[in-house]
């Protein structure tokens, strides 16, 4: 039986022409990002997994072109801190989208041909009990973080509060629970159901910092250098999802993980893999322990 979600199907309000989409060598204007200050991370910087998906969302030539489909996997990886509240120009050329400032890249964006490694599903309930031995409870880097921050009021930020459930095949796993809030309806598309959808940008932010916290956030201060992502559905505005992150190693600077986000079916919504990079602390106005 075909079910309601797998017919919904939504019509981009503005759609891309043939001309708007990248030539293969060549270079062209596309428009521009914007990181409103509701979407940092940091607290004078945009949340790397809000930015990315932003990106990602702009990134015509790897897109559905009805933007109903699913997303391939798309690559974003942040060269610098993103500004907020700073028009950054995006320019396309072979296959990558990069949003700049000043000349210099903020961040790029390009699909890539491989296959995502899921992180195992957690049940609702044990998900919902995780949540109350989130670090972030006892000590937050940046509370101002729109995914994961502690300071964000509910309907403000996204409040993924993961704790540990269990080690998994890969490394530790953490797990929350997640339910969209109206606020995050996608602006993307004129809805042809009453299923209302959470944007792709707030999807990718779902998937960001859960991946740090496996990562274990209180052991070093990290920020995401790049994240590749695929979206299998949005998220529906109300409905209660699980969000599962796993610790997939380090290397140096670098600490490795992944996340995948369930809906109240446990299918597979969206997935993710992450690259952070161990940082100071003072360099991004976050906060050290006492």
């Amino acid at each position: 039986m075909v079910s309601m979600r797998s017919l919904t199907r939504l019509i981009l309000s503005h759609p891309a022409t043939a001309a708007d989409r990248a030539t293969h060598g060549t270079v062209r204007p596309v428009s521009e990002l914007i990181v409103p200050r509701r979407f940092c991370g940091p607290p004078d910087s945009g949340n790397g997994g809000w930015t990315a998906g932003a990106l990602a969302g702009m990134d015509d030539a790897d897109s559905p072109a009805d933007r109903c489909d699913s997303w391939p996997a798309i690559e974003v990886s942040l060269r610098r801190p993103p500004p907020l509240d700073t028009p950054l120009p995006l320019t396309a050329a072979d296959g990558t989208t990069t949003a700049s400032i000043d000349g210099a890249p903020v961040a790029t964006a390009h699909r890539v041909e491989r296959e995502l490694a899921e992180v195992e599903p957690v049940a609702p309930e044990l998900a919902a009990a995780a949540e109350s031995s989130y670090p972030g409870l006892r000590f937050h880097p940046f509370p101002t973080c729109f995914a994961c921050g502690t300071a964000r009021e509910p309907g403000d930020g996204l409040r993924i509060f993961p704790g540990r459930v269990d080690g998994g095949p890969h490394g530790e796993r953490v797990a929350a629970t997640w339910t969209p809030h109206p606020s995050l309806h996608e602006d993307w598309h004129t809805y042809a159901d009453e299923l209302a959808r959470a944007s792709l940008a707030s999807t990718w932010a779902a998937l960001d910092c859960i991946g740090g916290w496996a990562g274990d956030l209180t052991e070093r201060l990290m920020v995401l250098g790049r994240m590749t992502a695929r979206v299998d559905d949005l998220p529906v505005i109300g409905e209660p999802h699980v969000v599962v992150g796993e610790g997939r190693g380090q290397d140096g600077r670098k600490t490795f993980t992944a996340a995948t986000l369930y809906d109240s079916d446990g299918r597979v919504v969206a997935t993710a893999e992450h690259t952070w990079i161990a940082v100071d602390p003072e360099l991004f106005g976050g906060q050290t322990p006492a």
